[in-house]
């Protein structure tokens, strides 16, 4: 698999994923609405590989209002099928969104990726040394998560 470069996030001090949204930056683009684009990704991991952006610049998912999250992922979905439809090598699909640099967001502006896969490309793997932690340690954790909703 080729190595994916990291792109500056801005050019000129504009937000590259703005600049697209508003028509001033290229893109291929294959759906949009209102409050969300989608369009090819430059450097795919396989071709149909696609990016989905609010309209409207948001960060992280943060700044992402829960209903433009909704679109966007309700698009997603939809290209997901569409993309196995589409005829081009696709053995399942990959809905994935990097939140933070420690997560792998290299562009400040949330997106999502449909990413087609193809049986044992090698892209992501899950590691066989992961163990089931206790109960009580999964129950801890929800407790926090739950106190942190609010």
């Amino acid at each position: 698999m080729a190595r994916r470069v990291s792109l500056p996030s801005e050019v000129a001090g504009q937000c590259v994923f703005c600049g697209i949204a508003r028509g001033s930056q290229p893109a291929s683009v294959v759906a949009e609405s209102d409050d969300v684009l989608a369009f090819c990704d430059i450097q795919p991991v396989h071709p149909g590989h696609l990016l989905v952006i609010p309209r409207a610049h948001a960060g992280d998912l943060a700044e992402l209002p829960e209903e433009t999250g909704r679109s966007m992922w309700s698009l997603g979905q939809r290209l997901a099928g569409a993309v196995r439809a589409s005829g081009l090598p696709c053995d399942g699909v990959n809905l994935f969104l990097a939140d933070g640099a420690a997560a792998g967001q290299e562009i400040w502006h949330t997106h999502l990726h449909v990413i087609p896969r193809i049986a044992r490309d090698g892209m992501l793997r899950i590691s066989a040394n992961w163990s089931l932690p206790p109960r009580a340690a999964l129950d801890e954790t929800a407790a926090r998560v739950r106190a942190a909703l609010g």
